[in-house]
């Protein structure tokens, strides 16, 4: 493929949740007790998650949200990334804008100033991760839920090469709008746009505004086999497959230990997963496997040697707790035999 960064200062720009994760190990009667779908994501409100919290065992506290652990790795890798997403002046707010930060990835959206006051806080995602390293996600969008267009920095988008959208944005209007408006800015400047669905859930409750933002504003879409079949409402992966080569430039969906599928139009790019020890924890696997794939479209990398770049990031982070990568994925890239 053609380097598409040449003339751009980031390789991609994401625009996504700000969410600070607390990761806790259950098991299967947690999940009932508490009414919970297990490998689900849903949203609660700051009463429903202070519950959770106190119900859950002692966790892990993470800097994460999807769009936010995607640029993280992207920087992991030596690659160039920004950020735009919403914190609340407040502790948890200080934590995701230094993890960010740490991780080589520039981020200076405005804090929302009174965020604590008006209910506002940080946004916090309670992860409960199953033996089987599963997990059922219940998120506080807090101040997440408050970015808006004003937020959206055009001549950040403007220059960067590939502007990567996080789909749990279809949830909260104000945040929808700013997702558009920085879609709209990506396409002015001559930029690529990629989504990712994000869950199932979210497909299912936005299927047919979803289509319609993929065809109109999309050129890459990011998907796990799940997602794919919930957009598409069948279980027939090629048939799904070819609804969205119908649709979108390009494509990588996510078949967990199969590996990935890359679609190209006619072209289909079948990717090894790489293995793993044992699967601790798989949050942050696809938002992962985004980095690495993205950072080698960037770049004008094979599809196979982008997606071997994604796979390879997501065997990282399900081998440990938490949804960032723990070592730099530069090296465990060169280690493999892999360029960036």
């Amino acid at each position: 493929m053609t380097q598409i960064t040449a003339s751009a200062r980031y390789d991609v720009c994401a625009v996504g949740n700000a969410i600070v994760d607390v990761l806790s190990p259950c098991d299967d009667a947690f999940l009932k007790a508490q009414s919970l779908t297990p490998g689900s994501m849903q949203l609660v409100d700051a009463g429903q998650s202070a519950a959770l919290y106190d119900a859950m065992e002692a966790g892990v506290e993470a800097s994460g949200g999807s769009a936010g652990n995607t640029v993280a790795g992207v920087g992991s890798f030596g690659g160039r990334a920004a950020y735009i997403g919403k914190v609340a002046e407040d502790v948890l707010g200080q934590v995701f804008t230094h993890d960010i930060r740490a991780s080589g990835v520039h981020f200076d959206t405005p804090v929302l100033a009174d965020g604590a006051a008006t209910g506002f806080g940080t946004g916090r995602c309670l992860i409960n991760v199953t033996p089987d390293g599963q997990r059922t996600m219940c998120t506080f969008l807090g101040a997440a839920n408050q970015l808006s267009v004003e937020d959206i920095d055009t001549a950040l988008i403007g220059d960067s090469a590939i502007v990567y959208l996080e789909g749990y944005l279809f949830d909260p209007a104000p945040a929808r709008a700013a997702f558009e408006a920085a879609a709209a800015a990506a396409h002015a400047a001559g930029r690529k746009v990629a989504i990712t669905l994000s869950d199932t859930f979210v497909v299912a409750r936005w299927r047919a505004e979803l289509l319609d933002f993929i065809t109109a504003s999309a050129d890459i879409v990011l998907a796990n086999e799940g997602e794919l079949a919930a957009l598409f409402e069948t279980e027939d992966f090629d048939a799904a497959a070819a609804q969205l080569a119908a649709v979108v430039e390009l494509a990588a969906v996510t078949r967990g230990e199969h590996g990935s599928v890359i679609i190209n139009g006619d072209e289909r790019v079948a990717v090894p997963a790489y293995p793993v020890d044992k699967v601790v924890d798989t949050t942050g696997a696809g938002d992962q496997y985004a980095a690495g794939f993205l950072l080698g479209v960037a770049r004008g990398l094979p599809l196979e040697a982008a997606g071997r770049l994604g796979s390879l990031a997501a065997s990282e982070v399900i081998a440990h707790w938490g949804p960032r990568p723990m070592v730099k994925l530069a090296d465990l890239a060169a280690q493999n035999g892999l360029s960036v």
